[in-house]
């Protein structure tokens, strides 16, 4: 079947970050006002959403994936589609395997480090444990480390549980291959990702030790939550201010945060909040949102700290954003 099918019809279901009660408002989802193909859309929105930022790690790319995918599906024959979920994948990954690859030329030039845009993301996130795992700041940083094709096979299989046949159909491989794509990824991804998977609780409580040291300004504090080895990046994306190299070493890392802090700490406030399934805190400057900090953990330390500034970066920071596998 042609997935390639544009149409003229203007999609009601993508743009900011929306939840079940804006469609609601909106009448969409209603027996009287959706047509089925809209219905088959909403009824698969959110997980199609989580598939392509998962692939992208940028929510507005994935949005525009959205986009590009109702384009398509609304001039499909729904009478020739057994499977709507898995149609729909299809399209979904086709679309970001695209948007990736032209996006990896992009971030050749980008300012600073590139991280994954933050999402605030709802309670129901973290009591999914593998979904939070895999949209976690430091899981979408390992899958940065895979070709697009590898990162498209491992997302589809580990997280959303696609069979093999799907995923060739997706990825345009043979079975076969995508079976031998599959365990070369999760080894890649294996040897790469924390060493085990660490629970919110475990994480708010690495978090709370961590803000107290900063806002106390207490270096050993700081220094005996960090693990020797932590790594601190920050994107700015040439906008905001924030380094522009790794910062490794516990004893760097904490005195520039002591120092940092020291310099904006009358007009600053940090507060916890649900980040990629996991808390994370977010800094504000006279009110202002400024920064969102998500952290990687290893037995009990703190290995990786993530400061995403890029204000382009923050916008999915204003609302909850709905994710399911």
């Amino acid at each position: 079947m042609d997935d390639t099918v544009e149409s003229e019809r203007e999609s009601p279901m993508v743009g900011t970050p929306r939840t079940a009660a804006d469609d609601r408002d909106r009448g969409i989802g209603r027996d009287d006002r959706a047509d089925p193909a809209t219905e088959a859309f909403l009824a698969h929105r959110n997980l199609l959403f989580t598939v392509a930022y998962e692939m992208l790690g940028s929510a507005a790319d994935a949005e525009d994936i959205l986009q590009e995918t109702w384009l398509r599906w609304s001039g499909v024959d729904l009478g020739t589609v057994r499977d709507h979920r898995a149609y729909l994948v299809r399209i979904t990954t086709r679309q970001a395997l695209g948007r990736l690859r032209t996006l990896g030329r992009r971030r050749e030039s980008y300012v600073g480090s590139w991280l994954p845009e933050p999402l605030l993301t709802a309670p129901d996130v973290a009591e999914d444990v593998a979904l939070a795992d895999s949209v976690s700041m430091a899981m979408l940083l390992v899958l940065e480390t895979l070709a697009p094709t590898e990162r498209a096979v491992f997302v589809l299989r580990e997280v959303f549980d696609v069979g093999y046949d799907e995923i060739a159909e997706a990825v345009d491989k043979s079975p076969a291959a995508v079976r031998q794509i599959a365990h070369r990824a999760r080894a890649h991804v294996a040897a790469r990702r924390p060493r085990r998977v660490v629970s919110a609780a475990e994480t708010r409580d690495a978090l709370d030790a961590f803000q107290s040291a900063v806002e106390t300004g207490d270096l050993q504090s700081l220094l005996d939550i960090l693990a020797p080895d932590v790594v601190l990046l920050g994107d700015g994306g040439g906008v905001k201010q924030a380094v522009l190299r790794p910062i490794v070493g516990g004893d760097k890392v904490a005195r520039l945060l002591a120092g940092g802090w020291g310099r904006v700490a009358d007009i600053s406030s940090l507060r916890p909040a649900q980040v990629n399934g996991y808390p994370a805190l977010i800094l504000r400057l006279d009110g202002e949102l400024d920064t969102v900090l998500a952290v990687r953990i290893d037995d009990g330390l703190i290995t990786g700290l993530y400061a995403v500034r890029n204000p382009q970066k923050l916008s999915y920071m204003e609302r909850e954003t709905v994710l399911s596998r």
